[in-house]
């Protein structure tokens, strides 16, 4: 079992930042994948960025490739997203994600993740 923990949404002004945590646990942990994804109402929950626990690959996705950072704290089971320069059109439920045996390129695709936080909020205003 893995338990995800999400923070740090909430509400900013348009070229604003935010850093969510995603704060995890459980067995399997050292060897998984996390992401984050988004999702608003009447749109498809899309990929924004993955990071395997104990590598150094990193993915992201075009819309939001040189604004925001993925990064993790192995001694602290925390991975983050650093959100810089917000647009309204990032407002979304965020999802923390992670799926286990994470061999290989890092999967963009919902289906894939296993294990799901609550979801935080981010609305960006203009």
């Amino acid at each position: 079992q893995v338990q995800l923990v999400e923070s740090g949404g909430g509400l900013v002004q348009a070229g604003g930042s935010l850093r969510l945590s995603c704060a995890a646990s459980g067995r399997s942990f050292d060897s998984s994948t996390t992401g984050w994804f988004r999702q608003t109402p009447g749109k498809e929950r899309e990929f924004v960025a993955g990071i395997h626990w104990n590598g150094i690959s990193t993915k992201y996705a075009d819309f939001v490739k040189g604004r925001f950072t993925i990064s993790r704290d192995n001694a602290e089971n925390t991975v983050f997203l650093q959100m810089n320069s917000l647009k309204p059109e990032d407002t979304a439920v965020y999802y923390c994600a992670a799926y286990e045996r994470a061999l290989g390129v890092i999967n963009t695709t919902p289906t894939r993740y296993k294990y799901w936080g609550q979801g935080t909020q981010v609305t960006v205003s203009s």
